[in-house]
């Protein structure tokens, strides 16, 4: 097994650090890297008029004023295939503060996103806001009244509103969001905000025949491939209700009619994973999906599984594992982690502990993995740098490499609170403790905290963005950013 030591010199420079209390502010003392000089996209601007109300809470400190800006995170852990990886984040250096608390109208389950120095954020109020490199709000838009708990036959957000993580198409200069509104039943749409000042350029029906319209939910991360934006749906907590698993397809401009793809079960196998659709270089989409309606002795229905789709919502390619039946009776499936492309290779984990390592161009079929071990029961979003990946477990994130053969290793267990979805940047890898409410900079080496600082209360499936040296938390009430610099 080789030394992590290489993952570290890809992140942005090995280094040494002292260790400190986990739940503290223990300093990092990593040499810093410099400035940040890409340039990226200009940042969306608006009138002040544009604004429909303000955020509470105070904000401190905020990048200073240069040319350039920090390095866009337009969509959940920042690219299409989901790496959660900031190259030119500066090397974390000194402890770590709190520079802003804001306080929004809602809880916040989706991940920000950064645009051109601006950070948008959706609660479940269903509002957007837009804030700029000081964190002081560009513009706030409130799109309808959410739907209660009393519309929906089970759930665990109330209400629900905002979830899957919106996501920025760069050639239209729109952000597309995925609302759930109330009604009976609830209403689920797609709406393409102007990135500059809010506004609502169009807005479709998500609400395509074949499900129960009350017992969808749109949780994982909005996509972009194809030329339209993709919306996945799962259920409600509690598996409650006729909903199916489901991905849906609108064009970034809004026209035609929209395209999807249903796993053909009688009832459940939802793509409900926070990361939602991961692409490939290709366009291709990988979903993974969850436990379904068939059982021992029925037929295979395509649960349990990993899929890939292509950019028009085709069935390429399927993996299961043989016991996709038994896991299925025992809700132990793979729909709980999302697909990570590491190479040639897609590596999955899931609710039963077992890991399983793909290949990409065939994915396998029922019982076709190249290798597989026990891992960890993983929830949530992936982190990848070369050939290792940062996994959610829900013990501990774990670093696992695989090898040129496919071929799994752990390198190494963080610390068992800490076990949010993980994002790599500054010589760093990023986790939180959700049941505590700390953000840990883990050792990419060792797994060990080398800092930490209290953000506040998140869901468990919470994952920060990052700007600059900067990471931005959801939370509960809002969002608190974190800074990493001196």
């Amino acid at each position: 097994m080789r030394a992590v030591a290489v993952v570290a010199v890809l992140l942005l420079a090995g280094c040494t650090s002292s260790g400190g209390d986990p739940r503290g502010s223990a300093p990092v003392t990593a040499p810093s890297a410099g400035p940040v000089t890409t340039t990226r996209t200009p940042p969306p601007t608006s009138s002040a008029g544009s604004a429909t109300g303000s955020a509470t809470g105070s904000a401190t400190g905020g990048p200073t004023g240069t040319a350039t800006l920090p390095a866009d995170w337009p969509m959940y852990h920042g690219d299409p295939a989901r790496t959660g990886v900031a190259a030119s984040m500066p090397t974390a250096s000194g402890p770590l503060h709190r520079i802003a608390t804001l306080e929004l109208d809602g809880q916040v389950y989706a991940s920000p996103i950064v645009v051109g120095g601006t950070t948008i954020v959706a609660t479940e109020n269903n509002t957007v806001y837009a804030f700029d490199g000081h964190y002081r709000q560009v513009w706030k838009r409130h799109l309808g009244s959410p739907s209660p708990a009393s519309e929906r036959p089970c759930g665990n957000i109330d209400p629900l509103g905002i979830t899957g993580t919106p996501v920025y198409d760069a050639g239209t200069g729109r952000i597309f969001v995925a609302p759930e509104f109330s009604g009976s039943p609830p209403r689920h749409e797609l709406l393409a905000l102007d990135a500059r000042t809010g506004s609502i350029t169009w807005r479709r029906s998500l609400d395509l025949p074949g499900v129960d319209a009350s017992a969808m939910q749109e949780r994982g991360a909005l996509a972009l491939t194809g030329g339209r934006v993709w919306v996945p749906f799962g259920g409600l907590a509690g598996d409650c209700g006729a909903y199916k698993g489901r991905v849906i397809g609108y064009r970034v401009d809004g026209t035609g009619a929209p395209v999807a793809y249903t796993v053909p079960t009688a009832r459940e196998a939802g793509i409900w994973t926070p990361p939602g659709p991961v692409v490939d270089a290709a366009g291709n989409l990988y979903v993974s999906v969850g436990n379904g309606e068939s059982g021992v002795g029925d037929r295979y229905d395509h649960s349990d599984s990993v899929l890939k789709l292509s950019p028009d919502a085709r069935l390429i390619d399927s993996f299961s594992p043989r016991s996709w039946a038994t896991n299925n009776e025992g809700d132990l499936d793979l729909g709980s982690q999302a697909p990570a492309l590491v190479g040639p290779w897609v590596f999955i984990a899931g609710k039963s502990g077992t890991a399983y390592v793909l290949r990409r161009d065939h994915l396998g079929g029922i019982g076709g993995e190249v290798s597989s071990a026990g891992v960890c029961r993983s929830f949530g979003g992936t982190a990848v740098v070369g050939d290792v990946v940062y996994v959610p477990c829900l013990d501990g994130v774990r670093a696992v490499r695989v090898d040129g053969s496919g071929r799994i290793h752990v390198l190494w267990h963080a610390d068992g609170a800490i076990s949010g979805s993980p994002v790599v940047g500054g010589a760093r890898v990023w986790a939180l403790d959700p049941n505590g409410g700390v953000l840990h900079a883990l050792d990419p080496a060792t797994g060990r905290s080398r800092a930490a600082v209290r953000v506040g209360a998140t869901s468990r499936f919470a994952t920060p963005a990052i700007s600059g040296s900067h990471l931005i938390v959801p939370t509960l009430t809002g969002i608190t950013v974190v800074s990493a610099g001196q």
